[in-house]
């Protein structure tokens, strides 16, 4: 026997309204939540790069570094790109002795959600840039 409130419906009726709604929202919470854990791993992936970059004497060994050391970051994060790209504005190595000077390092990452929800895209492109000092006395 259904139970049934003063109005004559029947909780059933009410849990098939409330359930799927009550889905979706936990499905969007999972979604941004993902999203926000990409992005501070991207973050965190270039100012690690831009940190290795700065510590090296010519852009050609930075533009390795900050390479290697964002994939690196990126793999340790458990972050998968399907597009990924490490741009780094190395003209601060060339600034004469005693000037100040900083490294700058642009992450983009494009992730795949796992599953589609209605209204979002199924891939979001990520875009990180941070900055690092370079040794203001060091030899260049």
């Amino acid at each position: 026997m259904r139970r049934r409130d003063q109005r004559g419906m029947a909780v059933s009726i009410e849990a098939a309204v409330v359930i799927p709604a009550l889905i979706l929202f936990v499905g969007l919470v999972v979604i941004l939540a993902r999203d926000a854990l990409a992005q501070q791993a991207v973050g965190a992936a270039a100012a690690q790069a831009a940190r290795s970059a700065s510590i090296e004497r010519t852009v050609g060994e930075a533009r390795a570094a900050a390479a290697a050391t964002a994939e690196a970051a990126l793999r340790d994060g458990n972050i998968e790109c399907s597009q990924r790209a490490v741009t780094l504005d190395a003209r601060a190595l060339a600034a004469p002795l005693g000037a100040a000077a900083r490294v700058s390092v642009t992450v983009t990452c494009t992730v795949a959600h796992d599953f589609g929800f209605p209204g979002f895209p199924s891939e979001h492109t990520i875009v990180q840039t941070r900055e690092s000092p370079v040794d203001t006395y060091r030899g260049r």
